[in-house]
């Protein structure tokens, strides 16, 4: 009874949406009067990035908080969270007036579509506010259109301000910084249903630097151009409007967090904190590996950077590379030891290589690759399982001198290892029998019995059950799947927000959650996994803190970090359809088709050089297995449910 009782509390948590999905792939939240809320999303352009803080009072009045990161103005000490940030409030915004009077803004309705639009009553005046921040400067801006609704004429004023910030000298790493908020102002004279245009643009420089020209209208078809880019590739097409529209919102939040650097493009996971620098998990392990199917040319740019930035610190000693690589390449934080980013870079490298399927990338991602392997290889121990100072949480939590996420990322490294390797070339038929050996050796040390589901111990003297038990899934590893899954969809780990750090506790990040999901998919458990993905969708996306995957909680207040939406797609192309690269130019899918969908689809996937659609339809208890490549088939294949297919392209 206790658990029926859990289970539908959860479920009406989960079940409660603020927003609405709208016809051009938007997300509206239409306001009630009387029903105060906040909510906050950040949104990334190259050189800036702005955490917006948005909401209503209870009288209808907008709330407006903008604080904003400038990654290549750093300031001292030039260390991970050395980026230029100040927040601005509701009174950097320039006072309005109607006809000479102060305006009553009342919000109507918030939009999201990458870029926020707010729509207001002020009068008999409208008013539609578009936030976004500039692609290539370093700038964020927000555009205000009024339009006059009435049969008479309305004059509406604007007024110019400036709102300008000076730092000390000492405080930056290149001396002074201006930091300023202006509004370009005015009054005009408004004839019915005409319109008017103003703007506030957010920007910092050097000082001695000119202030950079911003044209509003301009930044904004830039900005939607880049969101359609992200959106127009890699579509997810299903019966089920929020999983897609959640996987398109996730694409944007995946690949805008990256920084012009002097290191070069740099993926950052954002949040207010994490810029102008890359970690093995996040990067190489977490993001990267879905790039390629993205096809974003810059997000490619940026991993091959990354992997670049961590073989600078590949040594003969075989000492661990940092775990993160920060202050635009010029300096590393390695401050929880080795974590297992060995294994992180290992895998996620491989993975990359192969799916994106250029050769002359990958015979320069080889000697990393390899490199880390043989760092784990040595740090193999006498139960023959890898060990590790910590794991990505960093000793916030538990983690053993071996625990089951290093070891199981080492294992999937081997295995994409030496299909990469036998791609090109090069002596890697060791790396599959370091694999079968590795299992093995996990099953022996790992498999335990933990608060009566038979799954994994995370490490030795591990005595309650942790999120990180779904990390073998994902790696193909299902001999416990049955008391994995069952552990991880119970009361004892499984909250309104996902999976639980560990059972009893309150912290959630949802980096498991998303891996979760993913592997309880690849192991073909798949109305159970729909049914969690589809109610965790619903409430990412039109709840009350929306429209992406977050970091976590209590910790970092469920920030909008990057990597995350990554790992949210990952839960399609490797869970969903199981895509899994084999070489360069082919991959198995294993699709889980889930009941009651005659149909799902993968449209534009960019990888293994190529850019084709997967169609997966029902055919009887099977399903068919469709790729088709500008138009023409490229393999056509029937397959039972969860059956491996091989694509050679």
């Amino acid at each position: 009874m206790r658990i029926l009782i859990l289970m539908a509390a959860m479920a009406a948590a989960w079940g409660q949406s603020r927003w609405a999905i709208e016809g051009d792939g938007s997300i509206v939240w239409n306001v009630e009067r009387g029903s105060a809320h906040t909510d906050q999303i950040e949104m990334s352009g190259r050189r800036v990035s702005a955490i917006v803080t948005y909401g209503v009072r209870a009288n209808g009045a907008l709330t407006l908080t903008r604080q904003l990161v400038f990654p290549g103005l750093r300031t001292v000490p030039n260390d991970t969270h050395a980026s230029l940030s100040y927040t601005f409030t509701d009174d950097s915004s320039p006072r309005v007036f109607v006809n000479g009077r102060p305006g009553r803004e009342t919000v109507v309705r918030f939009r999201h579509r990458g870029m926020i639009s707010i729509e207001s009553s002020v009068g008999q005046v409208g008013l539609v506010r578009t936030l976004f921040p500039c692609v290539g400067q370093a700038a964020y801006v927000e555009r205000l259109v009024f339009t006059n609704r009435a049969a008479k004429a309305a004059t509406v004023e604007v007024e110019s301000t400036e709102h300008l910030v000076r730092t000390l000298a000492t405080r930056g790493v290149t001396g002074e910084y201006l930091i300023a908020a202006t509004a370009s102002g005015g009054v005009k004279t408004l004839g019915p249903n005409e319109t008017a245009e103003f703007a506030v643009v957010f920007a910092a420089r050097e000082a001695g630097r000119a202030a950079a020209a911003v044209n509003a209208a301009q930044e904004e078809k830039l900005r939607r151009a880049r969101v359609d880019e992200f959106l127009d590739k890699l579509k997810l097409e299903t019966p089920d409007p929020v999983l897609n529209t959640a996987f398109a919102f996730a694409k944007i939040r995946a690949a805008e967090s990256i920084y012009e650097t002097k290191g070069g493009l740099m993926h950052g996971p954002g949040g207010g904190a994490y810029y102008a620098a890359i970690w093995a998990n996040d990067q190489a392990e977490y993001a990267n590996p879905f790039f390629p199917f993205l096809g974003d040319a810059t997000a490619n740019e940026s991993a091959v950077n990354a992997y670049r930035h961590f073989a600078r610190y590949m040594n003969p000693e075989f000492k661990p590379i940092p775990s993160s690589i920060v202050a635009e390449g010029t300096d590393f934080w390695n401050g929880a030891g080795d974590r297992g980013d060995m294994a992180m870079i290992a895998y996620g490298a491989s993975r990359f290589a192969l799916a994106y399927g250029e050769r002359k990338t990958a015979e320069e991602l080889w000697p990393l690759i390899s490199w880390c392997l043989e760092y784990c290889r040595r740090k193999v121990t006498a139960e023959g399982v890898v060990a590790s100072d910590s794991d990505e949480l960093e000793g916030r939590f538990p983690a053993g001198k071996a625990n089951l996420s290093t070891s199981s990322l080492y294992y999937d490294a081997l295995r994409s290892a030496a299909l990469l390797g036998r791609e090109l070339g090069k002596p890697a038929g060791e790396y599959e029998a370091q694999a079968r050996s590795l299992a093995a050796a996990m099953e022996r040390y790992f498999g335990a019995n933990v608060q009566g589901f038979d799954t994994y111990r995370y490490y030795d003297g591990n005595t309650a059950l942790r999120a990180w038990i779904c990390v073998p899934l994902t790696m193909g590893i299902f001999e416990r799947k049955a008391g994995t899954i069952a552990a991880l969809f119970s009361p004892a780990l499984w909250t309104a927000d996902g999976v639980a750090t560990q059972s009893g506790e309150k912290t959630f990040w949802d980096r498991a959650t998303l891996y979760a999901l993913r592997g309880a998919l690849a192991a073909g458990e798949t109305e159970r996994a729909m049914d969690f993905l589809k109610r965790y969708s619903a409430r990412r996306l039109l709840g009350d803190h929306v429209p992406y995957p977050v970091e976590a909680w209590p910790e970092g207040n469920q920030r909008h970090l990057s990597a995350e939406s990554a790992l949210y797609c990952r839960i399609y192309t490797e869970g969903l359809f199981g895509m899994r690269p084999t070489g360069l130019r082919s991959f198995t899918v294993s699709p889980r088709l889930p009941a009651g969908w005659a149909r799902m689809k993968l449209a534009d996937v960019h990888a293994f050089g190529n850019v084709f659609d997967v169609v997966v339809t029902r055919a009887g208890e099977g399903v068919q297995v469709d790729v088709v490549r500008e138009g023409k088939m490229v393999s056509s294949q029937k397959a039972a449910a969860g059956e491996a297919v091989g694509v050679k392209l």
